[in-house]
C-alpha cells in the first residue's frame, strides 16, 4: 500500500517537481497545498464556490512582486502556527480564502502573508489563457518572473499548477481524491500528460 502511495504521489506531482527542482521540503509543502486546494474547490465556503491563489517559494521576490490588499490577518502570529499541515491552521485558511487576495508561502509549508494582490505582467500575454481570468493570469506571471508556484483554485472547482509561467496540472478534484483514496475502477490512473506538462486525473476504462 505505501508503495502504491509513492508511485500515485509521483504521477500526480512528480512532473510538476522535476521541471521546477523542488526540493524535499517544498515538494511536501506543494502537496500539502495542492490537497488543501482540492478541499477548497470541492467544499467551497458558506455554500458558495470561492478560489483563491497560493504561491509557494522564493518569498522576497513574490512579496516584491506583491501589495496588501487589506491588514494582514497573519501578520505577527507565530510562524509554528502557520505551518500547513495544522488541521486548526487549514480550517483558518479555508475561512480567510473568502477574502481577496493571495497567500504567500515558504518552501518549508510556513505561511508569510494573506490578502497580497499580485502584480501580473501585462505585456507578457501568454499569462493570459484563455476562458481563465485575472487569479490565473496573476499564476502565471508570478510564477515566469520569481521562482515560485503558484496552486490556482477556480471558482469552477478546478485546481491548476503553474511553474515556470506555464500551466503545469490541471487537476479535477473528484477524480483527484478518488486517484488518491484508490477507489478508481481496474484500469483508473493519473495520467501525466509530458506534451504539456499537465498532469491530470482521468478515470480508466
Amino acid at each position: 500500500m505505501e508503495h502504491e502511495r509513492h508511485r500515485w504521489l509521483d504521477q500526480t506531482f512528480g512532473a510538476v517537481c522535476r521541471t521546477t527542482r523542488c526540493d524535499a521540503a517544498r515538494r511536501r509543502t506543494l502537496e500539502e497545498i495542492v490537497n488543501l486546494a482540492v478541499e477548497l474547490a470541492r467544499e467551497g465556503r458558506e455554500g458558495r464556490k470561492i478560489g483563491t491563489l497560493f504561491v509557494i517559494g522564493d518569498v522576497d521576490a513574490v512579496l516584491d512582486q506583491s501589495r496588501p490588499l487589506l491588514l494582514d490577518p497573519l501578520y505577527g502570529h507565530q510562524s509554528d502556527l502557520l505551518r500547513v499541515e495544522r488541521p486548526e491552521f487549514r480550517e483558518t485558511v479555508k475561512e480567510l480564502a473568502q477574502l481577496d487576495g493571495a497567500f504567500i508561502l515558504r518552501d518549508d509549508g510556513t505561511f508569510v502573508s494573506a490578502g497580497r494582490f499580485v502584480d501580473v505582467d501585462v505585456a507578457a500575454p501568454e499569462n493570459f489563457l484563455p476562458g481563465l481570468g485575472t487569479r490565473h493570469a496573476a499564476g502565471a506571471s508570478v510564477s515566469r518572473t520569481t521562482g515560485a508556484i503558484a496552486v490556482v483554485v477556480s471558482q469552477s472547482s478546478v485546481v491548476r499548477v503553474f511553474a515556470g509561467g506555464d500551466l503545469r496540472a490541471e487537476i479535477i478534484p473528484e477524480l483527484f481524491l478518488l486517484s488518491r483514496e484508490r477507489l478508481f475502477t481496474r484500469g483508473a490512473e493519473v495520467t501525466e500528460m509530458p506534451e504539456a506538462g499537465v498532469t491530470l486525473a482521468v478515470a480508466g476504462d
